[in-house]
């Protein structure tokens, strides 16, 4: 049982660096002036759904006594689904974000942070949060399911343990690249770049989609 741990985690650490996992929060925390605390909380309910949202097809395979091939079968199709979803999502950002230039250019004359905080939580921030919370929710945690597959053996207290040292360290990974990919990016020239923020935030997620699907990074 302790070796399955000791795997958990390492499948855990190595799974949760592929740039998806954490490159999108980043940008996007970059691009909308996101506080540090934002970037945690947000960067850990989606690590929290991706993981839990496996967890439970998991839980539904083992009690309806799927076999493994037809469960990473569904979770292939989930990972292809979610990928293209990531791409669509990272393109209509950038789209919007031309489209807030040129109103930008056309009706205001000040920076979009400061508009933002003087009119409150802007409604695309929130757009964008459900939506990024639901591609992450939908995506799966490839390597869950096989682990949850092996614990069986030591029954549903075997399953939860491994379950759980697999889902602490990928939260914590996301959380934590989340923040140091967002401490890099605050070392670029903030305000050269203001204005094509939004824009290569979505450039940035939608070739993070791209690398995953086709590249298999």
């Amino acid at each position: 049982m302790e070796a399955l741990i000791l795997s958990a985690i390492g499948v855990g650490l190595v799974h949760s660096l592929a740039p998806d996992h954490w490159l999108p929060f980043a940008s996007l925390a970059q691009a909308q002036g996101w506080s540090r605390k934002k970037l945690l909380v947000v960067s850990f309910l989606a690590g929290l759904g991706h993981v839990g949202s496996s967890f439970v097809l998991g839980v539904l395979g083992i009690v309806l006594g799927m076999g493994l091939a037809h469960m990473e079968g569904v979770e292939s199709f989930r990972g292809n689904v979610a990928g293209f979803l990531l791409i669509g999502f990272g393109v209509a950002y950038a789209l919007w974000g031309l489209k807030h230039i040129r109103d930008h250019h056309l009706h205001f004359h000040e920076p979009s942070d400061i508009r933002l905080r003087r009119t409150g939580l802007h409604k695309g921030e929130i757009v964008t949060f459900w939506t990024l919370m639901a591609i992450f929710v939908f995506g799966p945690c490839e390597p869950l399911i096989p682990l949850m597959f092996l614990a069986v053996q030591h029954g549903w207290s075997g399953i939860w343990l491994t379950t759980t040292a697999f889902s602490v360290t990928t939260v914590f990974m996301v959380m934590a690249q989340s923040m140091l990919a967002f401490m890099g990016l605050s070392l670029l020239p903030q305000r050269s770049l203001e204005k094509w923020s939004h824009v290569m935030a979505g450039g940035v997620i939608a070739l993070t989609g791209l690398a995953v699907m086709f590249l298999g990074i």
